[in-house]
């Protein structure tokens, strides 16, 4: 005899695992630490600010 399949239950369950590997895929797209996001902000203030101090002044008779 053939097992009996709950097409409700089977089509949520299908679901269910779709979006937990489309969630997983996120996470490693999308997933960094507070502590990531700050050292990249701080590397970006820093390389911003090297570059403000090597650039040159205009000529104030311009």
């Amino acid at each position: 005899m053939a097992e009996l399949v709950n097409l409700n239950k089977a089509r949520k369950a299908r679901a269910r695992a779709e979006a937990e590997r489309l969630a997983a895929e996120n996470r490693v797209r999308h997933g960094r630490t507070k502590a990531q996001k700050q050292q990249d902000a701080a590397e970006t203030d820093a390389m911003r600010r090297r570059l403000d101090g090597l650039k040159l002044d205009p000529p104030a008779d311009a």
